[in-house]
């Protein structure tokens, strides 16, 4: 057997489940492991190709007769700063962000908590634990870091976590594998401006593209990710430019 042919990463698929975003529905994914001395190479590979990385597998929807999870991207350049957009990084001026190896801590697994508990306490990571939440951002071969939001205040002698993102490194942008926040501060709307800045920092990295996931057609849950134009979308012919 040739190197080339030991080194091909293999493919697997799921039996199918319950669809989490579309009623109704069924979903079935197409998965292979990230590991070995290429797997940088390979998740910036897979991720041009439409796969999301969760710990060390990288996976794709393969459902029978639907396609509504579209994988997206936007292209920083040329991003369109709406008036809207510019409000939410006015709100969050005195925010301070700080990229730090993708570690997990306490303090983050606290907030962490707090935000899936408000948010999504019937969803898929309501019984992670603090062991679980370290696996999801320690478990990796990949380039992955993690940015810290803090404000100053009088109680945290480094400023209050009110929110995290974990993010990965590619060959040619950012892609953001999970982030969270303080449901509390609706003023701030922080799942918005952990975007933004996500935007910004790829801009400032000479990285072409900003990775945001999936955005699911018909669920009330990703309609957000629409909002972020223009973007390009993942289709049968490749990425396809949306205005």
């Amino acid at each position: 057997m040739s190197i080339e042919r030991r080194n091909f990463p293999q493919f697997f698929i799921t039996a199918s489940s319950p669809c989490p975003y579309l009623p109704g529905r069924h979903e079935r994914k197409v998965f292979t492991h990230l590991v070995g001395p290429d797997a940088r190479h390979l998740n910036t590979q897979l991720s041009q190709g439409g796969f999301r990385r969760s710990q060390n597998i990288a996976y794709r929807p393969a459902c029978d007769r639907c396609s509504a999870c579209v994988s997206v991207r936007v292209p920083v350049k040329s991003f369109d700063w709406s008036r809207s957009f510019r409000r939410v990084l006015k709100a969050n001026e005195d925010v301070a962000a700080e990229l730090k190896p993708a570690k997990a801590t306490s303090e983050q697994y606290s907030l962490f908590r707090t935000y899936i508990d408000h948010r999504h306490g019937e969803g898929g990571m309501a019984d992670m634990t603090v062991l679980d939440f370290a696996a999801m951002v320690d478990d990796t071969l990949v380039d992955s870091r993690i940015v810290e939001y803090r404000v100053p205040t009088e109680y945290a002698p480094n400023g209050e976590l009110i929110a995290a993102v974990l993010i990965d490194l590619l060959g040619d942008g950012l892609s953001m594998i999970y982030s969270f926040y303080d449901p509390e501060l609706t003023a701030r709307s922080l799942g918005t401006f952990i975007i933004l800045d996500t935007i910004r920092r790829a801009e400032r990295m000479g990285l072409p593209y900003a990775y945001l996931g999936f955005w699911v057609n018909g669920s009330p849950k990703m309609t957000y990710k629409a909002r972020f134009l223009p973007q390009e979308r993942l289709g049968p012919e490749g990425w396809q430019l949306v205005r």
